[in-house]
């Protein structure tokens, strides 16, 4: 079962991660194969990112909380964007990993606020990407009070090539494989490669 919630999850991501999304202490544990205990929250975090199975849905930031309540084994996940159509996926896989650990009672719940930004994506999380050959975002822009400016041209700082590092990219498409990448060719290597959009 996935259940929204708009409550405000907690302070400000640490370096490279995700904010708790409250104090509640973790889950416990269900014995593996050899006897020994395996906490909910260490079998969430082998989860994968259905779009970017590179990443960890950990790496990504999207994993808020682990925690547990009258048996019962709540994860909040933060999706990357409202409306994305892989929050069932990640829902699905959570749920099927637990279960598969041990832990029959699973609720996953949609926390919203705060919302979530590529910043949250881990250290760990960048150098898959790179090595995957996608580029890996940038810094988020700072949020904008009062008017928003316009600009039509290309952006100030170029897209580093996952493949050479080389600066000389050029934008091809805004929109990649799935709507939070775009599309980027090296004019240096020459290859083609996706960006993680900064949000």
């Amino acid at each position: 079962m996935v259940t929204a919630s708009t409550r405000d999850a907690g302070g400000a991501p640490d370096a490279g991660g995700a904010p708790d999304a409250g104090g509640a202490p973790d889950a416990g544990g269900a014995p593996d194969a050899g006897g020994a205990a395996v906490s909910a929250r260490a079998v969430a975090e082998t989860v994968t990112d259905p779009e970017l199975p590179m990443l960890t849905l950990a790496d990504l930031g999207v994993l808020r909380e682990v925690s547990e309540a009258g048996g019962t084994v709540i994860v909040s996940i933060t999706p990357t964007y409202t409306g994305c159509p892989a929050m069932d996926a990640m829902r699905d896989d959570l749920v099927r990993g637990l279960h598969g650990a041990g832990f029959p009672d699973v609720e996953v719940r949609a926390v919203l606020r705060p919302a979530w930004s590529t910043d949250w994506i881990s250290a760990a999380g960048r150098r898959k990407l790179a090595a995957a050959g996608i580029a890996p975002p940038r810094a988020a822009p700072l949020p904008v009070t009062g008017p928003i400016p316009l600009t039509l041209g290309p952006p100030a700082r170029p897209v580093r090539c996952p493949h050479c590092g080389s600066a000389q990219t050029r934008l091809v498409s805004y929109f990649g494989a799935t709507a939070c990448r775009s599309l980027h060719r090296c004019g240096a290597c020459q290859e083609p490669f996706e960006h993680v959009k900064e949000i």
